[in-house]
């Protein structure tokens, strides 16, 4: 049974992400009719809308559980059919339909391969439903010869009816017959992609491509070092040989955006894990700066991780030889202020990152965003949560947050300026800590919060009863698991707090013994709970080891705390 309910909360927490791109971005009230059909699809949330004017082309971004998500893709296709018509379409971005490209990209408990399936049913249902031709590319890609967009997109819509006639190129679904207003639609599965645009103190599209062809990874092709003909270099088969570019995982273009007045080196960045934004846009800096050219900022269209814009706020620190232990928002700051993603119009994190787009789409409270007023008032209210495990977790931030503050004041000491790694890298294990420690605050309430729905599960038949026992005993573990964790977080946090008593900046020392108390009353606070939990947790072998394990983590904390206090006291006499 408990396998059974394991299974089903997987299959419910499935989430796929869609980003159909549409040959309009002039006309907002096309626009608008057809997210409002996206939106009007239970189960999707709606997380971005990004139009350009010059590109005449608007992506989207939208999130579900995979059936709806395919349900509002498919009413997408229909309306984008039947209000654009691709026969007047003009615009500076590759196309070749109205519903351009339409890939999928796994989020959440779902693999790479299920999201191939849901591909090609939705490819067949764009082509059965909407009456669209359609071609799959990345790995939805049929044969090898689709697999890359631009091979697909090959001759855009002014090539298309040609290509139709062409049966190695008939379309994987859909009409095989040349459609003038609807064109040609991509549908694709693939991983987390990231629009990123360069932004160029030129005019010069040649000028754009050039840097562009410099850093991609397809490169340029091969061509005769004569100036004045520079013949294209051929195999033994007579295909073009090609130079790569220097970033792996990189597609790119040059061109100017009218809008702005300037041209961009505008690139899909295909594996952020391989070639992230940050080092993107360094070498597109330094191959413009080899042509005369210089950037002055740049532009993310549609949504980016968080952990991209942290990665990258904690490469330019670590350039300016700064301490990286310093808050998300700070990171996310320096960021935007080293890439110049501010210089076309302001960046607001709420709306280009995804983990925080779809914070607000749930619409849930967390304690941790009451004021600290709010967080008291409410844990002294008539209700059992929250509790002393989600206060413990509290004391245990409170406790690291000290010790990180002592690290990052260590690491800007005048005359320490040889140690600030050293620093950095104590702020970035405390940051870690309370960044954790502030999870578990709300963690800990949703564990008593779920032993509590256990209580109101039917009980009538064997069936009913078996299946509320084993929720019973997963709410329980849970309820167990939350509260030692907490300890084992404030316990590496206290290793924090005792490193900056040794070494920390003098003046605080006394910062980071409180910050040790914390992390201390932290882990004794949440053993408490382990104990009052254990009682009810059939597994009786399971219990015993988490009281051992929870006795020996407090003791070594206790001795820890001791310890760190007689050293405060050797210096403060």
């Amino acid at each position: 049974m408990r396998a059974f309910a394991a299974n089903w909360v997987k299959h419910m927490n499935k989430l796929i992400e869609c980003v159909p791109n549409f040959s309009e971005g002039r006309d907002m009230t096309v626009m608008k009719r057809i997210t409002d059909a996206i939106e009007s699809v239970d189960g999707v949330s709606l997380l971005d809308v990004d139009p350009g004017a010059a590109t005449n082309r608007t992506v989207v971004t939208f999130v579900g559980a995979p059936q709806a998500v395919l349900d509002a893709a498919v009413l997408a296709g229909k309306v984008s059919a039947a209000l654009i018509d691709m026969s007047k379409h003009h615009g500076e971005h590759p196309r070749f339909g109205a519903m351009d490209v339409c890939p999928l990209v796994p989020i959440a408990g779902v693999t790479m391969e299920e999201t191939v399936a849901y591909a090609h049913t939705l490819a067949k249902r764009l082509g059965e439903e909407a009456g669209l031709t359609i071609y799959c590319y990345e790995n939805a890609a049929r044969s090898a010869a689709r697999r890359n967009l631009a091979d697909v997109r090959c001759g855009e819509y002014e090539g298309l009816q040609e290509r139709l006639q062409n049966p190695h190129w008939a379309p994987d679904f859909g009409p095989a017959i040349f459609q003038p207003r609807s064109g040609a639609t991509a549908v694709g599965a693939r991983d987390f992609l990231v629009a990123y645009n360069v932004n160029l103190n030129t005019t010069s599209s040649r000028r754009a491509n050039a840097i562009a062809f410099d850093v991609r990874e397809k490169g340029r092709v091969r061509r005769e070092p004569d100036p004045l003909i520079g013949a294209i270099v051929r195999d033994a088969n007579g295909e073009p040989l090609w130079i790569a570019g220097s970033l792996p995982c990189v597609k790119g273009i040059g061109w100017f955006i009218e809008e702005f007045g300037i041209c961009q080196v505008s690139m899909n960045l295909t594996n952020i894990a391989i070639t992230p934004a940050h080092v993107a846009f360094d070498e597109v800096c330094e191959k413009a700066r080899a042509r005369g050219i210089r950037v002055s900022g740049s532009e993310l269209v549609g949504l980016i991780p968080l952990n991209a814009m942290l990665d990258a706020g904690r490469y330019f620190l670590h350039k300016q030889q700064r301490s990286t232990g310093i808050s998300d928002a700070e990171l996310i700051k320096i960021a935007v202020k080293s890439m110049g993603l501010d210089e076309l119009y302001p960046f607001r994190p709420e709306e280009k990152i995804i983990e925080y787009v779809l914070a607000a789409k749930t619409k849930r409270k967390l304690l941790v965003d009451l004021s600290l007023k709010g967080f008291v008032e409410e844990t002294a209210a008539e209700s059992p949560a929250p509790g002393g495990g989600s206060v413990a977790a509290t004391l245990g931030a409170l406790g690291a947050a000290l010790g990180t503050m002592v690290a990052n004041l260590s690491a800007h000491k005048t005359g320490w300026d040889a140690r600030w790694e050293e620093f950095s890298d104590w702020a970035e294990r405390g940051k870690a800590c309370h960044a954790e420690l502030l999870a578990l605050v709300d963690r800990d309430t949703d564990a008593f919060h779920a032993i509590m729905a256990t209580w109101k599960m039917p009980n009538q038949t064997e069936q009913q009863k078996a299946l509320k026992n084993a929720a019973t005993q997963d709410a329980v573990l849970q309820a167990i698991t939350v509260p030692f964790r907490i300890m084992e977080v404030a316990l590496q946090s206290m290793a924090v707090a005792s490193a900056m008593v040794d070494s920390g900046i003098p003046a605080s020392i006394s910062d980071a013994a409180v910050g040790a108390l914390c992390g201390r009353a932290a882990v004794m606070g949440a053993y408490l709970n382990v104990r009052v939990n254990s009682g009810d947790l059939a597994d009786t072998a399971a219990r015993q080891d988490f009281l051992e394990r929870g006795a020996t983590l407090q003791a070594r904390a206790i001795e820890l705390e001791q310890d760190i206090l007689r050293r405060v006291d050797a210096v403060l006499g």
